[in-house]
């Protein structure tokens, strides 16, 4: 056996050595993560987490379909539920948010039984189930018959759509404007439309830039145009009142479609004329 052999397999065991002396001292927490991204437990450990990553084959990455066979835009699980539910379970579904909330007012001191507080669950259940009204919302009702042939083929921009969501991370507010472009195949969306199927995203649990790809995504599965543009701007109160503290900070977030992906020049022109080039 010559020098460098004994050189290579020298090295590579004591790569390995340290390789897994580093591996012990990582923390619990992050072991089934690491496992998950070494290879053959991959898949069985990613779907533990529920994350899309697992099946990333293309741009941009999604692991259902835009609209579901029955009009409804990636549900969540207990989604059907929510609309399938009579006027009692409704009922039934406001008490129990209601008394969970009694709960969590009780654990951070305060008296439910005061004045200022004695309907508090009541009204949060309501608000609750109104912020997250999208869940119930069928593209097909929300569309209705709002898609016209119609022989352009230049660009469509709607400006400055406003949005409320909630940040999924910490159950508090995000908001801001939407703005979505799209250059029509023979066929164009009720204007209003844009509007409303932004404000159907956006009252669910979110992210921004889920929401920003779901909008797009949306819109590209129901008009197949030549390209979809979407880019919203907002401002998370969960790192504007807590955490950092920045006030005054905004996230800008951007979903490119067909030919505002492939053609710079498409995309420079949508970018232009919302002045943010």
């Amino acid at each position: 056996m010559n020098m460098d052999s004994i050189n290579s397999e020298t090295s590579s065991s004591s790569s390995e050595g340290n390789s897994q002396k580093n591996h012990d001292k990582l923390p619990k927490s992050v072991m089934p993560l690491k496992r998950a991204m070494n290879g053959s437990e991959s898949s069985n450990k990613m779907t533990k987490y529920n994350s899309p990553l697992q099946t990333r084959v293309a741009s941009p990455c999604t692991l259902n379909p835009p609209i579901d066979s029955d009009g409804l835009s990636w549900p969540s699980v207990g989604a059907r539920k929510r609309i399938e539910q009579t006027e009692e379970e409704s009922k039934a579904r406001e008490g129990r948010i209601a008394e969970a909330v009694k709960t969590i007012l009780t654990e951070l001191g305060e008296d439910t039984s005061r004045e200022g507080l004695l309907e508090t669950p009541e009204r949060y259940a309501r608000a609750m189930l109104y912020f997250t009204k999208g869940y119930e919302d069928n593209i097909r009702d929300v569309i209705k018959r709002a898609v016209f042939e119609e022989d352009h083929d230049e660009m469509v921009i709607v400006r400055d759509i406003e949005i409320y969501s909630l940040c999924e991370h910490h159950l508090v507010p995000f908001f801001g404007k939407a703005h979505i472009g799209y250059i029509p195949n023979k066929r164009v969306l009720g204007l209003s439309k844009l509007a409303r199927l932004a404000e159907m995203y956006a009252r669910r649990f979110q992210v921004q830039e889920r929401l920003t790809k779901q909008i797009a995504m949306a819109l590209s599965e129901m008009l197949r145009p030549r390209g979809v543009a979407v880019v919203i701007e907002a401002t998370h109160m969960c790192m504007v009142s807590r955490g950092v503290q920045k006030t005054g900070s905004s996230t800008t977030t951007s979903c490119m479609l067909g030919c505002f992906r492939e053609q710079q020049k498409t995309r420079e022109e949508f970018l232009t004329l919302l002045g943010r080039r």
